[in-house]
Formats: C-alpha cells, structure tokens, sequence
C-alpha cells in the first residue's frame, strides 16, 4: 500500500470501524512517510495497520536510508523488545484497552535518556558503552504509560556536545557522524541530531531530545522540525545523564506543532499552561496575540530577512500584532559567565551521575576518570575533537566556589530580569519571535561547527533562565530548512504551540527531506 492509499484508506476506516477493533487483515506493507500521530492512531483504530507493522515499517526504513546508503547515522541503538511491545499494545488494543494518547506510537529517545529497555545509556562515550539502567526516566514512564513503544535511541554530540570547544555537531565516539536530514554533506546541529534527523526523516512517529542551551532548537531548525524545549521544570528531567541540572531538560521534535504538543502534554509533569486566547490547539486563532519581533542578527545568511518578513506577514494576517523590539545589549554580557557556571555544574553533576553508576558496567567514576579514559582510547574518542571542555570543568571548585554564585547572579540578572523579563513587559507582548539558526553549514571535522549561524540570543536567554522556547520551520532556502524561534513566559508552553499550530496551518512551511540511498 503507497503513502497516498494509505492516507485515504485510514481516513474512511477511521470513520466506519469500531474505535479499538483491529481488523483481522492488517496491511504489513506501510510507508509511515510524514505521518503524523493523528493519523497514525486513526489507522490504528481502524485496523489499517497494527503497531507491530508500523515497528516493522519504521525499522526498515531505518535499515534502507540509516544504516546503509547515505548512513544518516542517527539512530544509535535499536530496541530487541519494540516488536514485542508492540504485539503487546496491539493485544491491548483489540480487547479495547488502550492506555493513552500515544498507544502503539514508536518513538525514538536520544541516547542520554535513561529506560529499562534492554539498551545501554552512552551519551554517545564508549565510557558508558555498558551502561544499562534498570528503570525508565521519568519522563519514559509516562511515554510508556501513555502507550509509546521505545523504538530505539539517537545518536547525539557525545556528552551532549560538551566536551570540547571545536566540536563537530552529531559526532560520538560510539555513533559516528550523523548527517543532516537534507544534504548527508550538511550539519544536522546538536546536540539532539539524531533525535532531529530520525524524527525529520520519518524513522520514527517522534523524538525526544534534550537541552541544556540550543540543543533542541538548533537542530530542529536544521532539520525542518518543531522542537519545544519546555520550562524548566515541566518535564522532570531525572534519568538525563547531566551538564546542569539547574538548565537541562527534555522536549519532543516533530514534524508539526500539533504531534509537539501531544507529546508535550504526556511527558510533562502538569499542564502546558495553555494561554487566555482559548485552550484547544485546532480552534486557537492569532488574533489579537501580541508578538515582540527581534531583528535579525547581522551573522544572519544575507536571505534571512526576506523570509522572517514573510513569517511576520503570514502571523499578521492570522490576526497577531507585531510589535517591534530591539535586542537588549545585555544579552551579550551572559556568554562568559555562562560557560563558568556550567564548568562548576558539569563536573559536580557528573561526579554524582557516574558514581551512582554500576561499577561493573561503567568503570570511570569521575570526570578525572573520563579525561584518562579519552586519553587511552585517543584512536576512537579523540579522533575528530577533543576534550578541552572537560579539562577546563576539572580544574573548577565546588558549587559553593564564590565564583560560581557570581556566575549565577550574572546570568540571572542578563538572561532574565534585564532580558527576557523586559522584553516580555513591553507593550504586552505574549511571546518574543527571531530568526532561527541555518540554513545548515556544511559538515568540516577539522575546524568543527561555526558559532555565527544567527541562533537567536532569545533562545539561548531562554535556555539559561528556564523560559520555554519553540522552534519551527518557515520554509527552506535551496532545499535547506529555516525558520522561527518563538519564546514565552515561564509555563505559557501551551500558548507557544498554540502560536506555533495556527502559523502552521496558514503557511504549510515544512518541507519533507528527500532521502538519498
């Protein structure tokens, strides 16, 4: 059955079957191309297709494109037991015992999320190569509770891309390089590209990433995908392995803005915060949101205000008003003091994860003991970039260091009060919008990833004082994505995919990947 009969035929079903009857002849030959949850389950209710054709389908898809040809190389690891599950949620589904919003969905973790699945954790090391843990992550039992099949984990910048200063994004030691979902020669961003480029080319119905400043965002801009990085504290972020535990946090990456916020609502820990215009995401309508523009920063690709100008008009013809803002010259007062309070939390949060670790499993159990460790396995570890990152956190004190507390009231006082805080007082302005990074540069392990993409200041403000952020394409630029970053109040994530899901449905802007073998 093509993508297209496919389509039309879970349509029809999904109007005359009984919700949950799985019908006795279920097509074992899908292409889950672009489909999104909803579609997905109405197959699912109609009989269309099982869960465990779809795992099938995934999996071969990943096969075909992931691990041979091309080799995107974003997926690290698959999980022996999907099938399994997904036999298990089909039973469930046919005695019409469904678990929630997401049962029989296959979705892909990035290999720094914690699950009892029969797979280890690496954070892409070969230090944590052996790492199994015995429970889920919080936010992997709620997958799982809510009826997501674990479908494997993502390939990653190891140690979530803080390990060294001249890191080349999507790069592990354990992974190799994953290629951009658009052009295997481009940068896919990280440190969530596996997440980004499995979700964007549809080897799984979504992903899940993490961030600690950019690492959602950014490669879900790549790679044409919204990506939601929540308020702090909105999805529990235990089970991650850790930079900081006062910036990191997981969020969903999917093709659209509707799939985010029903991934979104099951991993987090209490509402999305759904703003005053209305609280479904289909009726939600623009008019009358305020939305303060950022200009588009001078690192920007020289086409980026054409298309940012047309985003704008397509949000003011949905009925938002656009007010425009400037940048605050603090934001570039952060940058320092940033990378010095991650320095103190990275190495005291990794001390803590690693000791905690099975010492049968995972025989380093310091940051000391990475460094060695590297260093031994220099021709697999080292191979591309270094460790300057995790030389430099070494040499740094505990969290009661003065120079840590002062790092902290630094980013307090540019990030948010005399940043975000500002911005969002202006005017009444509701959410904040700025070009996002890309198009994607091209992949050089010699001098690593550029710093000067235009990746929006609001974004990473938002990252270190714990607002939600949102990326989401706006079109593509010679077949590469680009898009919008959209930034709200703490605990307005609902209103972000609200704003996200009605400029969604006026400009159609993605553009699906066409995958090279």
């Amino acid at each position: 059955m093509n993508r297209r009969s496919f389509i039309r035929t879970a349509a029809a079903l999904s109007l005359a079957a009984p919700a949950g009857r799985l019908a006795a002849a279920v097509d074992t030959d899908v292409d889950p191309t672009e489909q999104s949850i909803a579609s997905l389950q109405r197959a699912l209710a109609a009989g269309v297709v099982s869960s465990e054709a779809l795992v099938a389908a995934y999996l071969a898809r990943i096969a075909r494109f992931d691990q041979h040809g091309a080799g995107y190389r974003s997926v690290l690891t698959l999980n022996p037991q999907a099938s399994a599950a997904a036999r298990t949620l089909d039973a469930e589904r046919h005695a019409n015992r469904l678990r929630g919003p997401l049962h029989g969905i296959p979705i892909i973790l990035k290999d720094n999320i914690e699950s009892a699945d029969p797979m280890a954790t690496t954070a892409g090391s070969l230090a944590l190569a052996r790492s199994m843990r015995p429970t889920d992550a919080p936010l992997v039992a709620r997958l799982r509770a809510a009826g997501a099949i674990v479908l494997g984990k993502a390939n990653l910048s190891e140690w979530a891309n803080f390990r060294s200063t001249r890191s080349c994004s999507g790069w592990s030691g354990l992974g190799g390089q994953t290629r951009n979902a658009y052009a295997p020669d481009r940068n896919p961003s990280g440190s969530s590209a596996g997440s980004a480029v499995a979700a964007a080319a549809s080897f799984c119905a979504a992903a899940i990433g993490s961030e600690t400043n950019g690492s959602i965002l950014s490669p879900a801009s790549l790679n044409g995908l919204v990506g939601l990085k929540p308020t702090k504290g909105l999805v529990n972020a235990a089970g991650v392995v850790p930079i900081s535990p006062r910036q990191d946090t997981a969020g969903p990456m999917c093709r659209t803005a509707a799939d985010a916020a029903l991934v979104a609502s099951v991993i987090a820990e209490r509402p999305l915060g759904f703003g005053a215009h209305g609280s479904d995401l289909e009726a939600f309508r623009l008019r009358g949101v305020k939305i303060g523009a950022l200009p588009v920063p001078k690192s920007a690709h020289p086409r980026t205000a054409r298309w940012y100008a047309e985003a704008r008009t397509a949000l003011e013809h949905e009925g938002a008003v656009i007010v425009d803002l400037k940048e605050p010259a603090v934001f570039d007062e952060g940058g320092d003091a940033e990378l010095e309070a991650l320095l103190f939390e990275f190495k005291a949060a990794i001390n803590a994860y690693l000791a905690a670790l099975d010492p049968a499993q995972v025989e380093c159990r310091t940051l000391a003991d990475l460094i060695a460790f590297n260093r031994t396995h220099a021709d697999q570890e080292l191979i591309v970039f270094g460790q300057e990152l995790f030389e430099m956190a070494e040499t740094h004190g505990p969290l009661t260091d003065p120079a840590y507390q002062k790092a902290l009231a630094t980013l307090q006082r540019t990030a948010d009060t005399e940043g975000l805080a500002t911005l969002l007082g202006q005017q009444g302005v509701e959410i904040l919008m700025a070009p996002s990074n890309g198009p994607a540069e091209r992949l050089d392990e010699v001098w690593g990833d550029r710093h000067d993409t235009g990746f929006a200041q609001i974004a990473s403000a938002a990252a270190i004082a714990g607002y939600p952020s949102l990326a989401m394409p706006a079109g593509a630029l010679t077949g590469l994505p680009v898009g919008i970053t959209l930034v709200g109040n703490r605990n307005q994530d609902g209103l972000l995919l609200q704003v996200a899901r009605a400029y969604e449905r006026a400009t159609q802007a993605r553009l699906a990947p066409r995958l090279v073998i």
